[in-house]
């Protein structure tokens, strides 16, 4: 599906793209995530793929539009993955036809690049009756991310219908970004629709321990504590985590083909950062 040639991969959008959940000391913005192991298995297996990912933690589709689209397009990518609007929905108040409305003016800005575009669903996460109100959203966001993509003949990950992400495994400790696990299955799924040979492995059969009800209460409230509470807080506050922090990859950078994005983080200013922990 993709050329036999190398070309230029920018990813677009927020914490999903970032890679948040996916820890690495070692990399810009302390993660690593699925775009980063895309562009290393489009290096390894046609030398020659630059990239670049413009993502940034809690960037609304507005900021999107406004920080990452003019960059993107001046890049001359041959590929795009885009995924925005997630928290667009979690706001309270947004109604889902503004947000698609926005959405579909940056798909079609990002269609005439002429490069393959890439967009995603967003996954239903059943975290807590207390996020419920927000999965008839979610539903009607995705309905409108598919009928855009076929609009526009843009490649469609429909991360929502896979069901690998039904184990809790493939979650991060706040449960709203995907885990290590989480991010290498996206990772080789999107490279398999690529029709891109890769090597990546990942392990979604085992299950995470049964747990008591008495457990269950304890690991509820730390949640709650450490994650949910936090979260409103920036909210009522109107701050996000993605204020100080600046794309991860800002500029094209030759992948190379064997070590990958590793060998070039050493030489990135402040590639080890503290911002792996989220919260």
């Amino acid at each position: 599906m993709i050329a036999q040639a190398p070309g230029r991969y920018i990813a677009l959008g927020d914490s999903f793209t970032e890679g948040v959940g996916d820890v690495s000391n070692r990399r810009p913005n302390g993660v690593r995530g699925w775009a980063d192991r895309v562009a290393e298995g489009l290096a390894s297996d046609c030398p020659g793929w630059e990239y670049a990912n413009l993502a940034i933690r809690s960037k609304r589709l507005r900021h999107i539009i406004a920080e990452q689209l003019e960059p993107a397009v001046a890049m001359k990518p041959t590929l795009i993955t885009l995924y925005a609007g997630g928290n667009d929905v979690m706001d309270f108040g947004t109604k889902i036809a503004d947000i698609l409305a926005d959405y579909e003016v940056l798909v079609a800005e990002l269609v005439q690049t002429g490069a393959t575009l890439v967009l995603f669903t967003g996954y239903d996460v059943e975290v807590s009756p207390i996020l419920s109100p927000l999965r008839r959203k979610n539903h009607a966001y995705n309905d409108g991310v598919r009928l855009i993509a076929a609009k526009y003949g843009a490649i469609l990950v429909d991360y929502a219908s896979f069901s690998a992400y039904a184990n809790s495994r493939m979650w991060a400790p706040d449960r709203l970004h995907m885990s290590k696990a989480g991010h290498k299955y996206l990772a080789s799924r999107l490279l398999d629709i690529l029709e891109v040979p890769h090597g990546i492995t990942h392990k979604t059969k085992h299950r995470a321990p049964t747990i008591t009800a008495k457990q269950w209460v304890r690991e509820h409230h730390a949640w709650v504590t450490e994650w949910v509470l936090p979260l409103v807080g920036r909210k009522l506050r109107g701050t996000t985590l993605g204020d100080s922090l600046s794309p991860r990859w800002p500029e094209p950078v030759r992948v190379p083909p064997k070590k990958g994005l590793k060998k070039l983080a050493g030489k990135i200013p402040d590639a080890r950062s503290d911002m792996g922990h989220y919260s």
